[in-house]
């Protein structure tokens, strides 16, 4: 299979089941940060030093391909040539489960703190604020077009494990918060 097909050197695109879109459509722009997201976590797992964290990370890079694929998919379109996986509500609750997990190892939180600390967990508040920007992009979606709304769930919650993670991944290897200075 070629790597490239020309079929999007006009600008267009195509969603699963064939419509035709602008590379600007809202849907590929929601998809595309999901994507990027995805990337920027595959860059977290090179500098994250708990073993824990690096399965969890992956777990979740495979989820976002589904929400990817999720999106990409119109509910009206369907797809005749591949069976789609939808974002379910226990997605969200296997995220709420790790924060749960992962936060009852950490000293409670009673201050605002800032990105920082460890390299892997610099990079997961990264992930966070870019996961922030995914959801903002599915809300925005949301209004134009009919998307599965556990998409918006999932997302939200992944940006609260993010950040659960980071500071994990900072307390597991001796570091501090970096509490924020008024």
């Amino acid at each position: 299979m070629k790597i490239y097909t020309k079929t999007g050197d006009k600008g267009e695109t195509s969603l699963f089941g064939g419509r035709r879109v602008g590379k600007d459509d809202l849907r590929i722009d929601a998809y595309g940060i999901v994507d990027e997201l995805n990337s920027l976590l595959g860059v977290a797992l090179t500098e994250l030093k708990n073993g824990e964290l690096k399965e969890v990370i992956k777990s979740i890079q495979n989820e976002l391909f589904i929400v990817g694929a999720d999106l990409a998919t119109p509910f009206e379109e369907g797809n005749k040539f591949f069976i789609i996986i939808r974002v379910a509500p226990s997605f969200t609750i296997r995220l709420e489960n790790l924060i749960d997990r992962f936060e009852s190892d950490l000293p409670e939180l009673k201050n605002f703190i800032l990105p920082g600390g460890e390299k892997g967990a610099a990079l997961l508040h990264f992930a966070r604020t870019v996961c922030r920007r995914a959801e903002r992009r599915v809300v925005a979606l949301s209004k134009s077009e009919k998307i599965n709304s556990e998409i918006e769930v999932y997302l939200n919650r992944l940006s609260d494990l993010l950040f659960v993670l980071a500071r994990f991944e900072n307390y597991s290897n001796g570091s501090s918060d970096i509490i924020w200075q008024k």
